[in-house]
């Protein structure tokens, strides 16, 4: 399994750039899985899960003809790093974390300069490549357009050795 990571500020766009990514890595034949970070409380299962955790318990476990999804409550524990978390993946090709800036693994940082940021190519130095549409100086890193899922694609695919 190769790891791989989009990163970058609250509303940069992550989420848009991997659901128009996943599609094209999967067109190419590999099997594709991904960890997300949120600063959130995600609502995750139904209101059925939710009754369980509610009522204590610990993990909780869907299942349906068509997928499985696993629950767990961390209580009063700690987030897991995401070492633990990766741990949890088996019989995929490549796994995307989107979030986890700091984290060692390579990632892509997507950047829109309206929001403000700062650029954390500048600073964290597991930054691969950036993909923005705006120009970026004093940065040697490959750089994609938001739109350019093909270049991207490949990108990811080379860097990886997929």
């Amino acid at each position: 399994m190769k790891i791989f990571g989009i990163a970058g500020w609250s509303g940069s766009g992550k989420t848009t750039l991997l659901t128009r990514l996943i599609p094209a890595l999967v067109r190419r034949g590999l099997s594709v899985a991904t960890v997300k970070h949120t600063h959130h409380n995600p609502a995750v299962g139904d209101a059925e899960s939710r009754a369980l955790a509610a009522a204590g318990a610990t993990e909780m476990m869907m299942a349906s003809p068509r997928r499985f999804a696993l629950i767990h409550e961390l209580g009063d524990e700690p987030e897991p790093g995401l070492p633990d978390l990766v741990s949890r993946f088996h019989g995929i090709d490549l796994l995307l974390i989107e979030g986890f800036k700091w984290a060692p693994h390579p990632k892509l940082e997507v950047w829109d300069p309206d929001l403000g940021k700062s650029l954390l190519a500048r600073e964290e130095g597991s930054i691969a490549a950036l993909v923005t549409d705006a120009e970026v100086g004093g940065v040697t890193l490959p750089r994609f357009a938001r739109d350019d899922i093909q270049g991207i694609t490949d990108f990811i695919c080379k860097f990886c050795n997929l």
